[in-house]
C-alpha cells in the first residue's frame, strides 16, 4: 500500500556506501520523475547523474547535512550515499518551477524505497561549488541533491509531543525519530454533506 511506503520514506543520511547502485537503477528513478505530474506540463526540469565514487565525493563536499544534529557532521566514509541525482530547472523553459521539484523528488525517492533504496533530499547546497565541479550550464538553477544508497539506518515516527518540538533526533542506538502532527492538529476545517 501507498501509505506503508510513504512511512519508510523518511530522509536517510547513512548508508552502506560500498552498495553499488548503476547508471540503469538511476535512470529508473528518474523516469518515475518524468512520468510524474508537471505544472502546465512544461517538464522543465533535467538532472545529472552519478554513481561514480570521485564524482560522488566531490558533490558530497557541497552538502550539509541534518541541520538539526549539531553534534554530527554528516556521514562518514563508508555511510555516505552510492549516488546522487541533481535536480536542475531550465530557465529557458520558465522561471517558476512551482512544486515540479518536489513532486520528482518524491517520486524518486518513493522509487527507491519500493526497491529496497533509501534517499534524502537536500537543499542546503554550496550550489556554486556545485556548479563549478560539474560544469553546469547558468541556464540550469540547482534545485535539490538526491542522495540515494542502500539504507543503514532505521527511522522511527513519533507522535509531536506537548512541547510542540519538531525537532528530529537519534538515541544511544542512532535510530532517528521524526516527530509528526497529528491529523486532527493539521486539518482546520471539514466539510461534509
Amino acid at each position: 500500500m501507498i501509505e506503508d511506503l510513504i512511512k519508510k520514506n523518511r530522509s536517510c543520511r547513512r548508508f552502506y556506501q560500498n552498495h553499488s547502485i548503476n547508471i540503469e537503477m538511476l535512470n529508473q528513478l528518474v523516469n518515475l520523475a518524468r512520468l510524474s505530474a508537471s505544472a502546465a506540463n512544461l517538464q522543465p526540469l533535467r538532472y545529472i547523474l552519478s554513481c561514480d565514487a570521485s564524482t560522488n565525493s566531490e558533490i558530497f563536499s557541497c552538502l550539509t547535512w541534518a541541520a538539526y544534529l549539531k553534534d554530527w557532521a554528516g556521514p562518514v566514509e563508508g555511510e555516505r550515499p552510492s549516488a546522487y541525482i541533481i535536480i536542475l530547472g531550465d530557465t529557458e523553459l520558465t522561471k517558476d518551477f512551482w512544486c515540479d521539484h518536489g513532486i520528482a523528488a518524491q517520486s524518486i525517492l518513493l522509487g527507491a524505497r519500493e526497491k529496497g533504496l533509501a534517499g534524502c533530499m537536500i537543499g542546503l547546497i554550496n550550489k556554486e561549488k556545485l556548479r563549478k565541479i560539474l560544469s553546469i550550464e547558468s541556464k540550469y538553477r540547482i534545485m535539490l541533491v538526491l542522495a540515494i544508497g542502500k539504507p543503514k539506518e532505521e527511522a522511527a515516527i513519533e507522535k509531536l509531543g506537548a512541547d510542540g518540538d519538531i525537532k528530529y533526533w537519534r538515541d544511544e542506538n542512532q535510530i532517528h525519530h521524526i516527530p509528526k502532527r497529528g491529523l486532527q492538529d493539521i486539518i482546520i476545517k471539514s466539510y461534509t454533506r
